[in-house]
C-alpha cells in the first residue's frame, strides 16, 4: 500500500488549518516601522494527513485534525461509517494483533494506522488457583482495557479461548468499560482464590489470515514506539497535538525499563505512561521530588513509594548505582 503522506486534499483558503497547525485567516499583518524591514510572515506548519484502514479489511481512507486518542477514534469512525465505541485499539503499519505495534501517544508522520474493531463476544470461567492470573493489561485511552500479554504456564495461558488483544468487558457481570488498565488489574488481583469468576471478553474482528491465531507478546526493543530520530505527532490528553523529534535510543531504553517495572508492580504495560515517567524522573534530583512530580501529573495511580524509588534508580542510575 502506498502512503500519500502529507499531500491529502487542499485546504480551503478561507478556513484555518486543523491540529493548531495554521494561522487564523484574515488577521492583518502589523505595519512595519519606517526604515525597518517588514517582519517575515510566520511559516505555516504542514497539514498532517494519515492513511488508515480497518484491520480486518477495508478501503484506505485519510484522516486529519485530531489531538488525542478519542478524537483519532472519532475521525476513523467517521470515515468508515461506524461508531467510535466499535474501535478496540489501533496498530501502526500492520493489520495483525501485534502488541509491539500498538498506537500509543506518538505517531510517526509516515505511519499507517490500522483500527481493530469489535468482533465476537465470549465468556470464560476462571478459577484463581494462584495469586497471579498471568495477565498483563493495557488500555486504549478511550475506555477499553485489553490483554497485552499472557504469561507462559499461567492460569490464563491454560484457557485456550483467551487471547492477546481481547478486550475485557466485564468481570462477574460487572462492566468495566471506562475503567483504566490499572483499575482492571487491581480488580483481578483482589479476586479471592479458589472461587470461580467469569470474564466477558470481546475479541477483535479478524481478517481471513488471522483466524486461528493466538498471539502472544514478548519484549522487543521499541515496543509500542515509533522509530527514533524521526518527527512524530505527540497526542496529548489536554491541549493541541505537537510535532516532536522521536525519542533517542537512551530514552527508549529507559522507557522500556520503566514499562517492565509497571508490569512487575502493577500488572500493566503502557509505553506512553512509561515515557511520561521517564520525563518526570529526568527533571527530579531525588526520589522525593519524583514522588511529588508523579503525584502532580499521575496522582490517580497512587504509586507505592518503593516503586517510585525503583523508577528513579532505573532512569537516573541505569547501571545499578545508588546515591
Amino acid at each position: 500500500m502506498r502512503r500519500a503522506g502529507r499531500h491529502g486534499r487542499q485546504a480551503q483558503e478561507d478556513s484555518p488549518m486543523e491540529n493548531g497547525m495554521g494561522q487564523e485567516p484574515g488577521t492583518p499583518e502589523p505595519p512595519a516601522a519606517e526604515g525597518t524591514p517588514a517582519p517575515r510572515p510566520p511559516r505555516a506548519r504542514p497539514r498532517l494527513v494519515f492513511h488508515t484502514q480497518l484491520a480486518h479489511g477495508s478501503p484506505t481512507e485519510c484522516i486529519e485534525g485530531f489531538t488525542n486518542v478519542k478524537e483519532l477514534y472519532a475521525k476513523i469512525a467517521e470515515v468508515f461509517g461506524i461508531s467510535p465505541t466499535e474501535i478496540l485499539f489501533c496498530t501502526l503499519n500492520t493489520h495483525k494483533v501485534d502488541m509491539q505495534k500498538l498506537l500509543g501517544g506518538q505517531i510517526g508522520l509516515e505511519d499507517f494506522i490500522f483500527a481493530h474493531v469489535r468482533g465476537e463476544t465470549k465468556e470464560v470461567e476462571v478459577t484463581k488457583t494462584e495469586d497471579a492470573l498471568g495477565l498483563t493489561i493495557t488500555d486504549n485511552g478511550a475506555g477499553y482495557a485489553f490483554i497485552k500479554r499472557i504469561k507462559e504456564g499461567s492460569i490464563i495461558n491454560r484457557i485456550q479461548t483467551v487471547c492477546v488483544g481481547d478486550s475485557i468487558e466485564a468481570i462477574n457481570d460487572h462492566t468495566i468499560v471506562g475503567c483504566r488498565h490499572y483499575e482492571v488489574a487491581r480488580m483481578l488481583r483482589e479476586l479471592p482464590r479458589a472461587q470461580p469468576f467469569t470474564l466477558r471478553l470481546v475479541q477483535p474482528k479478524k481478517a481471513f489470515d488471522m483466524i486461528g491465531q493466538r498471539t502472544r507478546s514478548s519484549k522487543f526493543p521499541g515496543e509500542g514506539r515509533v522509530g527514533s530520530g524521526k518527527e512524530t505527532l505527540r497526542l496529548r490528553a489536554q491541549g493541541l497535538a505537537t510535532l516532536e523529534e522521536g525519542p533517542s535510543p537512551s530514552e527508549e531504553a529507559a522507557a522500556r525499563r520503566v514499562d517492565d517495572l509497571l508490569e512487575s508492580y502493577m500488572g500493566i504495560r503502557d509505553s506512553e505512561l512509561a515515557s511520561v515517567m521517564v520525563e518526570v524522573a529526568k527533571r527530579s534530583p531525588g526520589v522525593a521530588q519524583l514522588a511529588r512530580g508523579l503525584d502532580a501529573v499521575l496522582g490517580e495511580f497512587a504509586f507505592p513509594q518503593e516503586f517510585v524509588a525503583e523508577v528513579w534508580a532505573t532512569v537516573c542510575h541505569p547501571s545499578g548505582e545508588r546515591e
